[in-house]
């Protein structure tokens, strides 16, 4: 069987669409050897050295750049290649299919936040564009989603059949451990200057992620045991903050002064040094009340890290009982469950074992098993 790629972000590694290129595309060769599989990738891409052996590589010339650049590479560039070199099936591993393909068309939709929050579509050109996307999604032979929420959502928002839309879950890289890596702890915690002890987040600052309730919640925890669990906020910052999509933090922390003291940002690490960050955080909280999967819980359980998280969207999926759960809009509930799992040392360690137990269900080779059944499914059902 063959299977053609839309390999737009293949050099986004650090993008969750990136992420799950690059993962998807190994394993399932690990999984099946006699599968041929192809990337197809704008020309930009000619020099890129960290393409699999085995994989196929199809360029394709992108003119212009930019945002219009990659619309014209999703609808016109990436179906014309597919026209050339003939697969058995098409996947688009992002939320960008072609309205028409020639051959039978996968797309992955992580999940439909545009569709859901008014905050993350505003301005014509990205209601234009996620016109375009969902009309695609329409049309596709089969959509997988990340989790049973998201396939939900996709049912009720873009009016897919159920039976066209197969929930799989993500993974975390196998960096995310316990143990692997932890004699370079030392030499990140240095790096961030980061405490001894920490509570931390690990994310975006937009809207569904929640801070409010956090900052918030450390109004409760920082009394308490602030001084020796100070918040660490780790995460690329917007360029601008201050609007409907990205509240404004740092106002908000500035509005509660006796919050300065319990609360400490590090910027964005280095891909390399997130599983010492988690690792060494006596607690990861995540508050998010939007998720298609989220990714964090499960990276934090497998750094045998307590997670706090908001029982919203898909996160008890992915953490099932393994995590401290609480109302996203409950930040007194949030400051408690945090104080627990703090000093409660049963407690602690009780899901700390359970989060470590529950992180083994998530593997990328069972991510690719379970999409290879749906290329066998949708191969065998144009014969």
């Amino acid at each position: 069987m063959h299977i053609a790629f839309n390999g737009w972000f293949w050099d986004q590694p650090f993008t969750g669409s990136g992420q799950y290129l690059r993962q998807i595309v190994p394993a399932l060769l690990q999984i099946d050897s006699t599968l041929k599989l192809t990337l197809v990738l704008p020309d930009r891409m000619r020099n890129a050295a960290d393409i699999p052996p085995h994989v196929a590589v199809h360029y394709v010339t992108v003119q212009p750049t930019g945002n219009l650049g990659k619309v014209l590479f999703e609808q016109r560039g990436f179906p014309t290649a597919i026209a050339a070199i003939k697969p058995d099936i098409a996947h688009v591993p992002y939320w960008g299919g072609p309205l028409d393909s020639p051959v039978p068309q996968i797309v992955t939709v992580h999940d439909v936040i545009p569709l859901s929050m008014a905050e993350y579509r505003s301005g014509f050109m990205a209601r234009l564009y996620f016109s375009l996307v969902t009309a695609s999604a329409k049309g596709a032979t089969h959509i997988i989603t990340d989790s049973e929420f998201s396939k939900q959502e996709i049912i009720q928002k873009i009016g897919v059949p159920a039976d066209r839309v197969t929930a799989i879950p993500l993974a975390m890289s196998p960096d995310f451990h316990p143990r692997v890596g932890a004699e370079h702890d030392e030499a990140v915690r240095e790096k961030y200057k980061l405490p001894e002890q920490y509570v931390l987040y690990l994310g975006g600052f937009d809207v569904r992620k929640n801070l409010r309730s956090l900052i918030a919640a450390y109004t409760y925890v920082g009394p308490s045991v602030g001084d020796d669990y100070p918040l660490v906020l780790a995460g690329k910052e917007p360029a601008q903050w201050g609007s409907p999509r990205f509240p404004d933090i740092h106002a908000e922390i500035a509005a509660r002064p006796e919050l300065a003291a319990w609360i400490r940002w590090i910027g964005a690490p280095d891909e390399a040094d997130k599983p010492a960050v988690y690792r060494m955080a006596s607690a990861f909280v995540f508050p998010s009340r939007y998720e298609g999967f989220g990714l964090g819980p499960l990276e934090a359980m497998s750094c045998g890290t307590v997670v706090v998280a908001a029982d919203a969207s898909s996160v008890p999926e992915v953490v099932g009982d393994a995590a401290y759960l609480v109302d996203p809009d409950d930040s007194r509930a949030m400051g408690g469950a945090i104080i627990a799992v703090l000093i409660q040392n049963d407690l602690r360690e009780s899901l700390r074992n359970l989060g470590l137990a529950r992180s083994t269900a998530f593997s990328w080779q069972r991510t690719a098993r379970e999409t290879l059944q749906v290329y066998q499914q949708v191969n065998q059902s144009r014969r």
